[in-house]
């Protein structure tokens, strides 16, 4: 623990002021309100994903599960496939094979 953070959240914090930094930095064209309204995004965003917990999942989990909520399809069809005919032949080539073989009958006559 570190500043009373776990490593996931120091992290988090670490590149969040990072990009708010950098984003306040390269942006001085813009007027200062816009750049204030930025940053103070940029770290919003940092500190929601550093320390928010909802359902004690962390927000990058929730995210992930969204995105894939998003780009899995809403609506399934269940179509029958076709039976592989050479699934349901015998591998050498007559019935024979299917017969059954009685392991209890034995020449010597004697049951087992």
């Amino acid at each position: 623990m570190l500043f009373g953070l776990t490593v996931r959240q120091f992290l988090y914090m670490l590149v969040g002021s990072s990009a708010t930094y950098t984003l306040w930095g390269e942006t001085p064209h813009l007027a200062d309100p816009i750049r204030f309204a930025l940053a103070a995004l940029c770290v919003a965003i940092t500190l929601a994903f550093a320390l928010l917990r909802l359902s004690d999942r962390p927000l990058e989990e929730w995210l992930a599960a969204g995105l894939v909520y998003l780009a899995s399809p809403r609506r399934a069809t269940w179509q029958p496939a076709e039976p592989i005919l050479a699934a349901w032949r015998p591998a050498g080539g007559g019935w024979h094979e299917l017969a059954p073989s009685l392991s209890w009958a034995e020449d010597d006559g004697e049951w087992h």
